[in-house]
């Protein structure tokens, strides 16, 4: 199996993402983050399971959608580091 490395920015991304839905509901934004970590888990197993990011078009930046939010990882050699985690509505911001 290959390792999973969360960049900063993702783990950010995701506590923002958890911080907005709980405003509404506590319950549902354990879920979701939940359900992000499942959907990036199975990457463990199976990294070249997301689409290229059709933005960028780089074999190595690939992406996972859930739901509403686009997972773009980055292939390394020996790990798979999920580089944001981001609203589908938003653009894709790279930096």
């Amino acid at each position: 199996m290959i390792r999973l490395i969360w960049s900063p920015q993702a783990v950010g991304d995701v506590e923002a993402i958890r911080s907005y839905v709980a405003r509404d509901s506590e319950h549902y934004a354990n879920l979701l983050v939940e359900r992000i970590v499942a959907a990036v888990d199975r990457l463990e197993a199976f990294p070249l399971s997301g689409r290229v990011v059709p933005e960028v078009g780089d074999e190595s930046l690939r992406e996972i959608v859930y739901g509403n939010y686009r997972i773009v990882y980055r292939l390394k050699p020996e790990a798979v580091e999920i580089v944001t985690v981001f609203h589908s509505a938003r653009l894709l911001r790279l930096e």
